[in-house]
């Protein structure tokens, strides 16, 4: 083993909708947290591994920092404070147009707390001017940050140098995970987020956020996958506005839902979905636990 390889844990932390999953998937080369313009998108803690010669960084993509007001809220807390706990360095992100918000303000005072390196990433520079950047980026580097970065990480391609600043934190360690690893979850779990991503971006009011998914059987053949979901609601009057007239809006979900899953496996897929209806399933920890919510 390289004495000089390093390897340890980032979470990236922000206020929802500010690129925390955009910015994970772009420095892994792969897309595994999955993405909506709406709050609570991602609800559990995501891993996303990347891997050379040198180093291992293992990106930890976490919910939004909110005030709970279900028992799902309670958990997606404690994955980011369990998140926060377990990092060798946290990379705070925020929005350049909008900070600073009541939001960035009062996360970025409960990192102040967090005595583990941290730096911040104010993200989508390409949508102000060069003299408002540069304002924010000086607000910034009057908080409690190693370093401040500028960047748009939905229009860059190039990392290399957040890489590496972010690879000189992580400290001299054998690597966690096996090299061609990529994240510890299983394709199960990247299934249910990809269905869940289609009603998020196909649904509106509370359907997304009343809505749950979950794989019941998941076959893998040589050349083919077959995969039957439920989708939990909580209520009945949720489950015509989740059809649609004639089915047509179950029948948008299941299609997009196997192109998307046709990218990664680069296999036939065939999906079912199933709906059911758990009442107030947000509200009960036995309920959560049943939904993998652990």
């Amino acid at each position: 083993m390289n004495q000089e390889f390093r390897a340890g844990f980032v979470s990236i932390v922000g206020k929802p909708n500010v690129g925390k999953s955009t910015l994970m998937n772009k420095l892994l080369g792969e897309k595994l947290s999955i993405i909506s313009p709406k709050p609570q998108t991602t609800r559990q803690q995501v891993k996303g591994i990347l891997t050379n010669e040198s180093r291992q960084i293992v990106f930890l993509d976490t919910p939004g920092f909110l005030k709970a007001r279900y028992e799902l809220h309670r958990k997606m807390q404690e994955y980011l404070q369990r998140s926060l706990k377990d990092s060798d360095l946290i990379i705070f992100i925020t929005d350049a147009h909008k900070f600073p918000t009541d939001y960035d303000n009062q996360l970025c005072e409960m990192l102040n707390k967090i005595k583990i390196p941290k730096i911040a990433i104010l993200n989508k520079i390409d949508l102000v001017e060069e003299d408002v950047a540069k304002e924010k980026m000086k607000q910034l580097s009057l908080l409690d940050f190693e370093k401040v970065i500028l960047l748009s990480a939905l229009n860059q391609d190039k990392f290399d140098d957040l890489l590496t600043l972010i690879t000189d934190y992580l400290p001299f360690h054998p690597p966690f995970y096996s090299p061609d690893d990529i994240s510890d979850l299983p394709m199960r779990f990247f299934v249910q987020e990809i269905i869940r991503e289609q009603i998020f971006l196909k649904y509106r009011d509370e359907i997304p956020y009343a809505s749950t998914v979950v794989v019941e059987q998941y076959k893998d053949f040589p050349n083919k996958v077959e995969i039957s979901a439920n989708i939990w609601l909580e209520r009945k009057s949720q489950k015509p506005i989740l059809l649609g007239k004639n089915g047509e809006k179950i029948k948008a979900v299941r299609t997009a839902s196997e192109k998307e899953i046709h990218k990664i496996l680069s296999k036939r897929t065939k999906v079912e979905l199933w709906i059911k209806i758990k009442p107030n399933w947000r509200k009960k920890k036995n309920a959560l636990k049943e939904f993998g919510y652990s």
